[in-house]
């Protein structure tokens, strides 16, 4: 046994098995017959059906199946788009329904090759940028873009998307939970939704661009989280090993995947890692230096809102009088700053018609 910050952790006796640095998708090779892939993703094939499967993607059947589905929701999503809602000229002599494939290719500015191949569910690799591109190009809604990444078996680079789990019933409950500090997390320790007091307790969330708001990510890499802790090294051993006991029953999935990836770049995190702990979530008392308010003492507790390692609840209730004090604080700064934003949203809006009507 091992003690980590206080609590008792089991080492992995074999060693659990853990992917590489390598990133969730391959799709590091430029399409052919049609141009470069954005950020140099894509394919290269070499050719027609002749490209590796993406890590961690399903094989055999499953995968084909896969690639047929995708062909035909990204065709019959193609049709439905009409040359103008995408700016483009219809022309007198148009008889394809919607657009045509190049079309769509230019518009993602991927290979037109590439893009035929993929409705024509081709064995190729397809890199998350260039999925993404093909999505805006075909205009999806948040419900069909995850069908299509799910489809692909690629991780969405786009997180601000919504996520299913967060409903209006979850974000109302997180800002009835205030003064209390709430967040809901998934085993990734993604932050998904966060009322007003999480969001200034540990660093000010709304200046952190949403790929980093990850609890893991923002202990490497963010001065004012990391400094939040009374024990900031000893912390971000602790998430290590909770992601390494998370991780154990999502090793074959990208998200996953691409996230441990990016972990292992830092030094820290990596030596924590290679420790081979393991511990789950467990309810204790946190202490917090806040930068605005001073020591906040807390109790931390796990609520989940699916199956065990799933999307949870995370609450901090203030473990006495003067935190609760502070935290009522957080609130009121964070309700002044909403306030002023709005104001100046509106200044912008009246000055914007201003200048419409002296023109």
């Amino acid at each position: 046994m091992r003690t980590v910050e206080g609590t008792s952790t089991t080492t992995a006796g074999g060693g659990t098995a853990t992917t590489s640095g390598g990133t969730a998708t391959a799709g590091g090779g430029t399409a052919t017959a049609g141009g470069t892939a954005p950020g140099g993703g894509g394919m290269s094939p070499g050719a027609p059906g002749g490209a590796t499967a993406s890590a961690g993607a399903p094989k055999g059947d499953t995968a084909a199946e896969r690639r047929r589905e995708l062909a035909a929701f990204l065709r019959s999503r193609r049709e439905r788009i009409t040359p103008e809602q995408v700016g483009l000229a219809r022309g007198p002599r148009r008889r394809t329904p919607g657009l045509r494939r190049e079309e769509v290719a230019t518009l993602a500015a991927v290979g037109v090759t590439w893009y035929t191949w993929l409705e024509q569910a081709r064995d190729i690799q397809v890199s998350a940028q260039v999925l993404d591109a093909v999505a805006r190009a075909l205009l999806l809604d948040p419900h069909e873009r995850r069908h299509v990444f799910g489809l692909a078996h690629v991780t969405d680079p786009a997180p601000g998307t919504r996520c299913p789990v967060v409903t209006d019933a979850v974000r109302a409950m997180l800002d009835q939970l205030e003064p209390l500090a709430a967040c809901v997390q998934n085993s990734r320790y993604d932050i998904l939704a966060h009322n007003r007091v999480y969001g200034l307790m540990l660093c000010d969330l709304e200046e952190v661009a949403p790929e980093d708001r990850n609890c893991m990510v923002l202990s490497c890499v963010n001065e004012e989280w990391r400094d939040s802790f009374s024990d900031g090294e000893g912390s971000l051993r602790v998430m290590a090993a909770k992601f390494r006991s998370a991780m154990a029953d999502h090793l074959d999935e990208p998200a996953y995947r691409a996230l441990h990836a990016r972990l292992m770049r830092n030094p820290q995190f990596r030596a924590h890692w290679e420790r081979q702990e393991i511990i789950d979530s467990t309810s204790r008392t946190k202490h917090f230096r806040n930068r605005h308010v001073g020591l906040l003492t807390v109790i931390h507790t796990d609520l989940w809102l699916g199956p065990s390692h799933g999307p949870r609840l995370v609450t901090y209730t203030p473990a006495d009088a003067e935190t609760r004090r502070r935290m009522e604080r957080l609130r009121e700064m964070s309700l002044e700053r909403e306030a002023r934003r709005a104001a100046e949203r509106g200044a912008d809006r009246e000055a914007d018609g201003t200048e419409v009507c002296a023109a």
